[in-house]
């Protein structure tokens, strides 16, 4: 193992006038940082030394067994703020791969992007958009997507215009103890088999939590569970970019359930979610294209279970003009929507004497919420509590294991 050390004040490079904005940013530390990249070996331990690194161009790696490592998220700081080249800050296509203790800054396009690789851990990264939440930030903060056996724990995630912390097309997945704030979508696990979400916080984003399946990708997802995570406050406007799925969420959207099955909802302190704690949808009634939607492309949520759940101060300033004007005609002005909200639909082929079976169902065990269900395949014409209909168990999913080197951490 090779430890390649970069030392910024012994080269010079570290950046100028980052406080005061009088001297031009440094950009000849990036050759330097590239080189390393591009000339890694398997077992090399690339080590950053604190400091604020201006780049104008993407970096990128491409070899297995390497490791990236900052003196930490405030730091070692990696700033794109004048980026003209490239589509994400760090793009990384190998496995065996860890990166930790740096932060990842003002990206033109995604942060860091991590793609078609087996054991990634991606730990104590910040990325952050720090002009605060804009439409022309870029879209992922921490984006592993088809990976195999990730670990994303305590990091940061700040202002991206799509999903701050990002799993898509995965498989094997733990996130644990990080912190979403001032995304569109804090979390969100899209398309993934096996997913633990836990012990995080996501907070003053439009959405807290999202578990999405989307048609016309590489695989659909099931098996998540999302517990022990703080989910407050997430009432900030979207600022999405138009036709992208997270540019549909309502403001004030705790968890999203979107199409997705097997999911376990348990142990979340929930609160002050102005839309509604939890949400569930199929696509029908999620404002995404169902265009080229494949056959085989499953668009109902089936086989969810919310249960011992902390959930309060949700659905009291509901986004849309049609939540608003059913927040009054039902519960009153001073009223508020229910904690969980489902659109409704099921999936007519599965049912059986007029149900669903019971391993498909949506069942709800929390003591004191309420499940409004929306009516929307009639038009959203008759909304009604439907708690009682909900009131069952399903058998609870396992715990997701990492497997081989992560074992371990």
């Amino acid at each position: 193992m090779r430890s390649i050390r970069l030392l910024a004040g012994a080269l010079a490079l570290a950046a100028c006038g980052e406080k005061g904005g009088e001297q031009a940013a440094d950009f000849s530390y990036q050759e330097t940082l590239q080189t390393q990249l591009l000339d890694a070996r398997p077992g090399d331990v690339i080590e950053i030394s604190a400091g604020t690194f201006h780049f104008d161009r993407s970096l990128s790696l491409a070899v297995d067994g390497v490791t990236i490592r900052g003196q930490g998220m405030d730091k070692t700081i990696l700033s794109f703020r004048n980026q003209i080249a490239g589509a994400e800050g760090l793009l990384v296509t190998a496995s065996d791969f860890v990166i930790e203790d740096l932060a990842i800054e003002d990206t033109k396009g995604d942060a860091l992007k991590v793609t078609k690789g087996d054991n990634i851990v991606i730990r104590r990264v910040r990325t952050e958009w720090t002009g605060g939440p804009k439409t022309e930030n870029g879209a992922y903060g921490i984006y592993p997507v088809q990976t195999t056996n990730v670990l994303l724990e305590g990091n940061v995630a700040i202002g991206a215009s799509d999903a701050g912390i990002y799993v898509g097309q995965s498989r094997n997945v733990i996130v644990r103890g990080n912190r979403a704030e001032r995304n569109v979508a804090g979390i969100e696990i899209e398309n993934t088999f096996d997913a633990d979400v836990y012990d995080n916080v996501a907070t003053e984003n439009t959405g807290g939590v999202l578990v999405f399946n989307m048609p016309n990708l590489s695989q659909p997802g099931a098996r998540t569970r999302v517990f022990r995570n703080r989910i407050i406050d997430n009432n900030t406007k979207n600022f999405g970019h138009p036709g992208t799925a997270v540019a549909n969420v309502p403001a004030g959207s705790g968890i999203i359930i979107n199409a997705n099955d097997q999911v376990e909802i348990f142990d979340n302190d929930i609160e002050g979610n102005g839309t509604a704690s939890i949400i569930i949808a199929s696509v029908f009634s999620s404002g995404l294209s169902q265009d080229g939607m494949t056959e085989d492309f499953d668009p109902y949520p089936e086989s969810i279970f919310i249960y011992g759940n902390r959930m309060s101060g949700g659905g009291k300033k509901p986004d849309g003009l049609d939540l608003q004007a059913l927040k009054v005609a039902k519960f009153g002005p001073l009223g508020a929507l229910p904690d969980i909200l489902w659109d409704g639909y099921v999936d007519p082929a599965k049912m059986e004497n007029g149900a669903l079976p019971d391993s498909l169902r949506i069942c709800v065990r929390n003591d004191g919420a309420a499940l409004l269900n929306l009516d929307a395949p009639n038009g959203f014409r008759n909304p009604q509590i439907a708690t009682g209909a909900h009131d069952c168990a399903l058998e609870k999913l396992p715990a997701v294991s990492l497997d081989g080197r992560l074992a371990e951490l």
